[in-house]
């Protein structure tokens, strides 16, 4: 249906099918504003305005055939407005930020000292803290957190976000494949290997596409429980993706110091 809207639009001059198929991704667009607000004191309506020009502009730079679906393509546009509208504001404080690196820098020890992925626990003793301190700590940079994973986690400069990775791993067209099989592979591995709890808090916010709340009602959680758990298992996931990274680079690293 999408398609055929698409198709009278671009090769038909159609405008009654463009206002139709935007009518129609509208509904899309406003579900991706509102679990990105769920991570940020920004109005929901802010990221719809955004998702909307990303909309707009999978209308002119869509091609059927190079590119998947409509909708699969149309999202991933979407989904990039609204990052840049986030990264935009800018509302990322220096202290937020400082305790994110903390947190990469507390995970990364542990992973390499344990060869497996910490515990809440585990993190919370390296940072000094109690684990309920550490709890609402994963609650105060939910939202930064996700801004953060969604810069690349690789050298290369066309690598795809980490978290648009997670939320669609078929959203990626053909002709623009952005991560390598042997990236999303990783990736796979990684989300099996972590705690059942985040990876099933993973699979249905992204892959069955629940709310927080929702899930914490399936899982007889609160909501912002559940965003801890989630925040934690983003942490896990990009940790499993910059060890790779560093992999890549140590061969080079160490022909440039031999020479």
């Amino acid at each position: 249906m999408l398609a055929e809207l698409w198709r009278q639009y671009k090769h038909e001059g159609n405008v009654d099918a463009r206002e139709e198929l935007i009518v129609k991704c509208l509904p899309m667009v406003k579900s991706l504003a509102q679990r990105f607000a769920t991570y940020s004191c920004c109005d929901t309506d802010d990221f719809i305005s955004a998702g909307v020009i990303g909309l707009l502009d999978a209308l002119e730079k869509y091609d059927p055939a190079i590119q998947t679906s409509f909708k699969t393509y149309a999202r991933y546009r979407i989904r990039g407005a609204i990052l840049d509208e986030i990264r935009s504001l800018q509302w990322t404080p220096r202290s937020i930020q400082e305790k994110i690196q903390n947190l990469k820098r507390a995970y990364t020890h542990l992973e390499k000292t344990l060869s497996r992925p910490p515990t809440e626990g585990e993190v919370a003793g390296v940072l000094g803290m109690e684990l309920h301190e550490f709890r609402n700590m994963l609650v105060q940079i939910g939202s930064s957190t996700l801004l953060t994973l969604s810069q690349n986690c690789s050298k290369n400069e066309d690598s795809v976000p980490l978290e648009m990775l997670v939320e669609d791993p078929n959203a990626i067209d053909p002709v623009d494949q952005l991560v390598s099989d042997e990236t999303r592979s990783i990736l796979a591995n990684a989300i099996r290997s972590l705690p059942k709890r985040e990876a099933l808090v993973i699979t249905l916010y992204y892959y069955e596409e629940m709310t927080m709340r929702e899930i914490g009602e399936i899982l007889s959680r609160t909501e912002s429980r559940i965003c801890q758990i989630h925040a934690s298992a983003l942490l896990h996931l990009f940790q499993a993706l910059r060890s790779r990274t560093m992999a890549e680079d140590a061969p080079a690293h160490r022909e440039a110091a031999a020479n």
